[in-house]
């Protein structure tokens, strides 16, 4: 089985790039975090230098190229504004980062989000290779009842409920690739749109 995620170009290396400067560091705090604005807090994480300015350090610790694509994303987080404040009182970069990214990635009211699942199965039976292809979309209700809530938050609760009830009841830690634990989660979710659709396709192998 081959489980991969697919984002948009650049994602990872965005985020690469705040591991880097220790942006997602949560065991020290800042100290007078309340009244920093965001350049100041990016400034945090690079050299001295008596004339270049925050962007061009930044560019050269990173070695990105002004039309580079991850320097737009970074761009549209407006970290580079001397007049946004943080306003967070001694919070730890992770903490800083997280307002950020939040003040920039929140949904309006009637914004939605989506996630799109494709798994690919191969397997063998009497010699001969088969696949099954299984497709998953599922779309958010509005800014609160969001996609991610769904397929992150109801197969917990739920089997937090089949476990509570007796269903479940083999004991310890348990991955759900049991059958008890995961046919009735399964089965709950395509009550709120989590449906997957499998089908039997020709085995393309995985190179």
């Amino acid at each position: 089985v081959f489980r991969g995620t697919i984002r948009r170009v650049g994602y990872s290396r965005a985020w690469d790039m705040f591991v880097q400067l220790g942006m997602t560091d949560d065991s020290y705090t800042i100290d007078n975090s309340e009244t920093m604005s965001y350049r100041e807090f990016v400034n945090l994480f690079l050299p001295y230098h008596p004339t270049d300015s925050v962007e061009i350090k930044l560019r050269h610790i990173l070695k990105i190229d002004q039309d580079d694509v991850v320097w737009d994303k970074l761009l549209e987080l407006d970290l580079f504004n001397a007049n946004k404040i943080i306003g967070l009182k001694n919070a730890t970069p992770a903490q800083i980062l997280e307002k950020i990214l939040t003040d920039s990635w929140t949904l309006e009211p009637d914004d939605k989000d989506m996630i799109v699942m494709y798994h690919k199965f191969g397997y063998e039976v009497n010699g001969e290779k088969k696949q099954i292809d299984a497709t998953m979309v599922c779309i958010g209700d509005d800014q609160t009842y969001t996609s991610m809530a769904k397929t992150v938050g109801l197969p917990v609760a739920m089997a937090t409920l089949q476990i509570l009830n007796g269903n479940i009841t083999t004991p310890g830690v348990q991955l759900p690739l049991n059958k008890e634990v995961y046919l009735p989660i399964l089965k709950e979710l395509e009550e709120y749109g989590v449906i997957f659709k499998e089908k039997d396709v020709p085995y393309k192998g995985y190179k």
